[in-house]
């Protein structure tokens, strides 16, 4: 071990004595009264010494003020290098600080918030350019040098007489006005993509297509609670709007104002107990009313069978009969 390195271990004496020259340094970067007693001391260095003192700010535990001072060679005076707050090993530090990106939820937007889309967003991919060449292998004619003129000087031309046409109706308006906005041709490609709703810089890619999609039927598909429990799939409801497109095989949004899922995105294997076709409740059954029969008669016996006692009696000649009331 060099002499340098054992030196450099030892604090320096003057350094290390000027703890109230750190102190002073700490309270004016601190607020008052969050300066606590001197920890320890520590070389940096040849003659740089940090001394440490606790600090009594809430929500720091833990933390310590750090004042580093240094003297130059020869010198008798301290001077001061640096001042800064700096956690213990027990000290309460924040979280792992996450990127926005990752920290968003579903329902975190609220009005006036925007969300920037990446340029490399793998749920999107490019849509529309807004070049109007026909694709390769097209049926549309190639255009080629020979009439690529008289495209231009047709193209120009028409140009010229919508601008015309737009200053005419603008003079007929009167100031203050402004022209009406430019429309494609019609046939063109443009026309026909502005029909379609198809002028959009980007659309949704095959791998965004299947995020969502996972997403739907996670939250109202076949295998949640309310799905087994219902009488009859999506498939067969009358609230259901099927979507557009190849979604349109899988999923639809539920009309149904009385459902769990109103205005929300459906697989069509979901299902709810407000169905159109929900089978109709059976009536509680009631007891037949009581019958009153006051045109019959009924027989009753005057006394009972002689057999159908346990004693017999003396044997009577047949129709030998008393009549009720005599002895």
């Amino acid at each position: 071990m060099s002499a340098a390195t054992t030196r450099s271990r030892i604090p320096d004496r003057l350094c290390a004595e000027a703890v109230d020259l750190a102190r002073s340094a700490a309270e004016e970067a601190a607020a008052p009264g969050v300066v606590g007693e001197h920890v320890t001391a520590v070389a940096d260095g040849d003659r740089v010494v940090t001394h440490f003192f606790e600090c009594k700010e809430p929500g720091y535990r833990g933390w310590r003020w750090a004042v580093t001072v240094a003297r130059a060679s020869r010198a008798k005076n301290v001077t001061l290098d640096e001042t800064v707050l700096l956690p213990g090993s027990d000290s309460l530090l924040a979280p792992e600080w996450v990127p926005w990106s990752e920290r968003l939820r579903p329902g975190d937007m609220g009005p006036g918030d925007l969300l920037p889309t990446e340029a490399e967003d793998l749920r999107l991919e490019p849509g529309y350019s807004g070049e109007d060449m026909p694709p390769p292998n097209s049926v549309v004619p190639e255009v080629t040098p020979r009439n690529l003129a008289d495209l231009v000087e047709a193209e120009d031309a028409a140009e010229v007489a919508a601008e015309d046409a737009a200053g005419l109706a603008s003079d007929l308006a009167g100031p203050g006005t402004d022209a009406a906005p430019a429309v494609p041709a019609r046939g063109t490609i443009a026309a026909v993509a502005e029909e379609l709703g198809m002028r959009r810089a980007r659309v949704l890619s095959r791998y965004g297509l299947h995020v969502a999609a996972d997403r739907w039927d996670e939250s109202f598909g076949a295998k949640t609670p309310m799905a087994q429990a219902a009488p009859a799939p999506c498939v067969s409801c009358g609230f259901l709007l099927p979507l557009a497109g190849s979604l349109r095989q899988a999923f639809g949004v539920c009309a149904n104002e009385f459902s769990p899922a109103d205005g929300r995105v459906v697989s069509l294997a979901y299902g709810c107990g407000g169905h159109s076709e929900a089978a109709v409740m059976p009536k509680p059954l009631r007891p037949a009313p009581p019958v009153l029969d006051s045109v019959g008669a009924d027989a009753f016996p005057l006394r009972p069978a002689r057999d159908s006692g346990s004693v017999l009696t003396g044997a009577a000649p047949d129709g030998d009969t008393e009549d009720l009331g005599h002895s």
